[in-house]
């Protein structure tokens, strides 16, 4: 138990460097150079954040050990396999974006170009960017951290709780610190009207987690609900706009409350529908197949059936919403010294896809102590037990796992 709970808190850490939290996390330090010559105010980012990650992280627990128990076979990142979720997680993430650029403000007075702004709503604040930080974390899975999951995963509840409360406390760990110890903080760059610029720029990053949610839920939900979506966006930018010119009291008299209030309307306009409009279909593509290897369809039962008749089998367990995969998938899978290796030992490729609920996934990951994507296992030709690979990937890695599991045949 202490090796998996060490082992969550480095995974956390590491986490923070992962490229689905980046432009979340880009967030919380911008909110961190607001306050370097203000310890108090620096505090109260940091708790904000601390809190809003242990909350969030042990909510996420409770409901994915409470569907578990419940005979559900989910894994980590589970409510990434919904497409309503992902659609709220998109438009909230393009509301930040639009906030970072200055179209509407969240809660506060309009700041000036420059300015500091250290107001009440900065616990606040603080705390639904450590929320926002740990859901859209889920996709990605740091080193350490996907074999204390899948420890977790198998003990009771309350051991379990204590690996992720460990597991959020490594995440939140350097940003907290940070915050609490002023001496930390002083190698920070002071405050100043370059903050304006930054906080700009940091849109940008959203913009391109916003991009990325959309592609998901078209991979897993078709284009009728990516129609829904980029329509709700659409409604989502206007009320931001409108929202903003009501801050901004652009009009005479009491037509900013007007605006609040067509704003109001227009959210609920949106978010209402969204159940019932968005819902998993067809999606946008199938297995991807190139003309050198031809990539199966995974399913234990065609693993069991394939199994020792003198082919290795690599099976690649992923998902449209797992950035880890992807990115293996480009640096290792797809490059042509894997291929070749592939087509040299007549290796069978199969693809596990988790990107839609498959609980087959989960109960296999489970068997083999992995608690999220990606997994990667390879069957050696004569029938014997299975290797786990690393969950990031080098094209080394990939064709000595290869040549390894053919010559056992």
């Amino acid at each position: 138990m202490l090796t998996a709970m060490l082992a969550a808190f480095i995974g956390g850490i590491i986490l923070n460097l992962m490229p689905c939290v980046f432009p979340v996390i880009s967030l919380k330090a911008l909110g961190l150079l607001r306050h370097t010559d203000n310890a108090a105010s620096a505090r109260r980012e940091g708790l904000g954040f601390l809190l809003g990650v242990v909350v969030t992280m042990m909510a996420l627990a409770g409901i994915l050990l409470a569907a578990r128990a419940g005979g559900a076979a989910v894994g980590w990142g589970f409510q990434l396999q919904s497409p309503l979720v992902i659609a709220l997680l998109s438009l909230v993430i393009l509301a930040a974006a639009l906030n970072l650029l200055g179209v509407f403000e969240v809660g506060l007075s309009v700041q000036r170009v420059g300015s500091v702004d250290v107001g009440r709503g900065a616990f606040t604040r603080s705390a639904l960017t450590g929320a926002l930080a740990i859901v859209v974390a889920t996709p990605c899975a740091a080193p350490f951290m996907a074999s204390a999951i899948g420890y977790a995963l198998v003990q009771p509840p309350a051991i379990a709780l204590v690996i992720f409360f460990a597991l959020a406390i490594g995440f939140a760990a350097p940003f907290t610190l940070v915050s609490l110890f002023p001496a930390l903080a002083k190698f920070l760059p002071r405050p100043g009207a370059w903050m304006d610029v930054l906080k700009r720029g940091l849109a940008f990053p959203m913009f391109g987690a916003y991009a990325w949610l959309v592609w998901v839920l078209a991979q897993q939900a078709g284009s009728a609900a990516l129609a829904t979506l980029l329509a709700a966006s659409v409604v989502v930018a206007f009320a931001g706009w409108l929202y903003g010119m009501a801050q901004h009291r652009h009009f005479a008299g009491k037509s900013h409350k007007v605006l609040f209030a067509v704003t109001a309307l227009l959210i609920i306009a949106v978010i209402a529908p969204l159940p019932t409009l968005i819902k998993p279909g067809a999606g946008l593509a199938g297995d991807q197949l190139t003309v050198e290897v031809t990539k199966a369809k995974w399913t234990p039962q065609a693993v069991e059936a394939q199994r020792g008749h003198g082919k290795a089998i690599f099976v690649d367990f992923t998902a449209s919403w797992c950035i880890t995969c992807q990115v293996n998938e480009k640096t290792s899978l797809s490059t042509q010294v894997v291929k070749e290796a592939i087509a040299k030992t007549g290796t069978l490729y199969m693809v596990a896809d988790s990107t839609k609920f498959n609980p087959d996934v989960d109960d296999t990951m489970s068997e083999f102590g992995q608690g999220g994507l990606p997994m990667y296992l390879v069957y050696p030709a004569d029938g014997g037990p299975p290797k786990v690979l690393p969950q990031v990937l080098t094209p080394s890695i990939v064709v000595n796992a290869l040549n390894q599991a053919s010559k056992k045949a």
